[in-house]
């Protein structure tokens, strides 16, 4: 299956969005005896390398002859990316960086050549490569200070598209590649900050959108075949509407996009090219995340973020039917790719509590066949913990949801110290699949609460922007009033709760032990301390979504007193609480200087304080050994300081 590269970008994915790359799973190791109190299961205490020596896997393109998945693995301790045999065989390792992470693609349409992409030292400035069947490769993208993203395929399979700021840093051009000579030619030049999104099969259309305010976007579609190349705009609408396109259908005679013009959530509307026509798609109760097809446009696969977990579904349109899979390990489907003949769909199945493993599975067979298992043998699922989704009324009886894990050895004659998390954004959520970092000090008799506070997004247009330019301020509130429903659970000891989180969640957390006295400490993972100079310093190739990010956070030559009013930095003074910050030296979003001048100003005020910084990453962790150094940081800063 060949779809065109879905380019949502929105503050969520633009902004601070993550705190770190995906993060390895499980292996089993000696480990210390925790007795379950209520159930009287012993449960093994695992290191910090244990959680994280296992492999991340992720990415299912399947190569023309259908008997391989390209996948991503960090195996080799960094991403690499690998070739994964549908017949169950060991994979072939098919890159080798032991410095930069490299990410798969896809193959190429005819042969086993590859595209992958990798930036250096996660400084974010990805070029794209081609590897050759004779192991050797090709920057298709050089040059310094650019940076290159796929964009898609041509139904010809003899062209792909990449997208690449090299004319003009503040914006993304289209070229046609030749998959022969790897020649090229601009298809579209972008002067005007518009964000390419979706190129349609037959190389004729693309779709764009424009960025007007954080809440409104348009939609625009150009002809590129057209004697003028001029954007058409689709949705002439008034009012704050939010629309971004998804994909094309297999003939390209329409555009498949979503917007959340009919209500609080996004649904997925067509726009028959044609007629000049619109419609619904799909509709759901929570917003549609994405909606893509197979290679004959036969299935049709749907993605609904529905309470903080992925509802998929898979249509076979030939028949109107839901396609019903055979029996397979329980949690959440990701990935899923049909080969070009469709007989052959690849799929990962993820959990709290179980890492992805990829399946494959002969459609219409009546079995799923588990390529991969990454929970290291002699570990049971039984030992790791499954949150539930919480509900707590906030200051202004606001309802505010989060994901609670609860360890196995808490009780009411057991209480335990609690942890709130807090995620990336402001625009993201805390969802519900495996994470070793939280899974790993909840072994260790840490509550975890995810709370997903006013400004996370997949709970509606109107939650989402309730703190539009009022951070630090109302979901600030949110997380001391996640502090106190914990404090309600007789299983939680109240008198010991911390706070921890990345990017805008360590910023939160600052924020939490600047602004409050509510936190016994604070773990800030890539944190924002001083926003005029992140907002001063964004990446220049963020400047189509530059209003929206004022929209959201302010603009720092308008709003530059309440965003120094927000800032942990300049009122260090007032933190009481042992901090331990971490940080990566080539961090594009948040600078080292943030980091560096929070440490020196809490260290100032005689505020215990740790500091971690890595020389190889960016704003997060692509070296497995690095997320194992700051794991174990994690966890020995709070046996510091939290335990009695």
């Amino acid at each position: 299956m060949r779809t065109s590269l879905l380019l949502q970008a929105t503050i969520a994915s633009l902004l601070l969005v993550a705190c770190s790359k995906p993060a390895p799973e499980p292996t089993s190791s000696a480990a210390e005896p925790v007795q379950q109190a209520a159930s009287e299961v012993t449960v093994p205490q695992y290191s910090a390398e244990t959680f994280f020596d296992t492999t991340t896997l992720y990415g299912s393109s399947i190569n023309h002859d259908g008997t391989a998945v390209l996948v991503t693995s960090d195996a080799s301790g960094i991403y690499n990316v690998y070739s994964y045999p549908v017949d169950g065989s060991e994979p072939t390792q098919l890159t080798n960086s032991t410095t930069n992470a490299i990410r798969g693609i896809s193959w190429f349409p005819k042969d086993n050549r590859l595209l992958y992409t990798a930036d250096q030292g996660g400084n974010e400035l990805n070029h794209v490569y081609v590897r050759l069947e004779d192991g050797t490769t090709q920057d298709l993208t050089p040059g310094e200070d650019l940076k290159a993203m796929v964009a898609g395929w041509h139904e010809d399979d003899t062209h792909f598209y990449v997208m690449t700021n090299e004319r003009d840093n503040r914006y993304f051009d289209l070229y046609r590649y030749s998959a022969d000579d790897f020649s090229r030619t601009m298809v579209f030049e972008n002067n005007t900050g518009f964000n390419i999104e979706s190129v349609s099969p037959n190389g004729q259309y693309l779709a764009l959108s424009r960025t007007n305010s954080n809440a409104d976007s348009d939609l625009f579609l150009v002809d590129l075949q057209a004697d003028t190349v001029e954007p058409k705009l689709l949705n002439p609408t008034e009012g704050a509407i939010q629309h971004s396109a998804y994909t094309f259908t297999v003939d390209s005679n329409k555009l498949i996009y979503g917007t959340d013009g009919q209500g609080e959530f996004f649904q997925a509307w067509e726009y028959d090219i044609a007629s000049d026509t619109h419609s619904e798609r799909y509709a759901a109760d929570w917003d549609v995340s994405f909606l893509y097809f197979s290679e004959s446009g036969r299935y049709q696969v749907v993605g609904v973020n529905a309470d903080a977990r992925t509802e998929l579904s898979i249509l076979d349109q030939s028949t109107g039917k839901q396609v019903q899979l055979p029996e397979h390990p329980p949690g959440d489907l990701r990935g899923v790719n049909f080969s070009d003949d469709e007989s052959t769909m690849v799929f990962y199945v993820n959990s709290d509590v179980s890492p992805s493993n990829l399946m494959v599975w002969q459609v219409g067979s009546d079995s799923v066949v588990q390529l991969t298992n990454t929970l290291a043998e002699g570990m049971n699922p039984e030992h790791l913990v499954q949150s539930s989704v919480e509900r707590f009324e906030s200051f202004d009886e606001l309802s505010v949801p989060g994901l609670l894990y609860k360890p196995h050895q808490a009780s009411a004659d057991n209480k335990v110290p609690a942890i709130i998390f807090i995620h990336g954004g402001p625009g993201g959520q805390t969802r519900q699949g495996y994470s070793a970092m939280v899974q790993h000090l909840v072994n260790h008799g840490y509550a975890m609460f995810g709370v997903n506070n006013r400004g996370s997004s997949g709970y509606g247009k109107t939650f989402f922007h309730l703190d539009d330019k009022r951070h630090g301020e109302d979901d600030l509130q949110d997380i001391v009033y996640g502090k106190k429903y914990l404090q309600t659970l007789d299983w939680v000891d109240p008198d010991r709760i911390a706070v921890m989180g990345g990017s805008y969640g360590g910023y939160l957390t600052m924020a939490a032990l600047a602004f409050t006295d509510e936190f016994d400490a604070g773990i800030n993972i890539f944190g924002v301390t001083n926003w005029v100079r992140t907002l001063e310093s964004i990446p220049p190739w963020w400047e189509s979504f530059r209003q929206s990010l004022y929209d959201e956070l302010g603009d720092p030559a308008v709003d530059g007193e309440r965003l120094r009013a927000i800032s942990p930095l300049f009122h260090a003074d007032r933190i009481k609480a042992p901090v331990l910050v971490v940080q990566g030296a080539n961090d594009p979003r948040v600078l080292q200087v943030e980091s560096d001048e929070m440490v020196e100003a809490i260290r100032a005020n005689n505020v215990p304080v740790e500091y971690v910084l890595f020389d190889d990453e960016g704003h997060g962790f692509a070296v497995k050994e690095n997320r194992i150094e700051a794991q174990e940081a994690y966890l020995k800063f709070l046996e510091t300081y939290l335990q009695e």
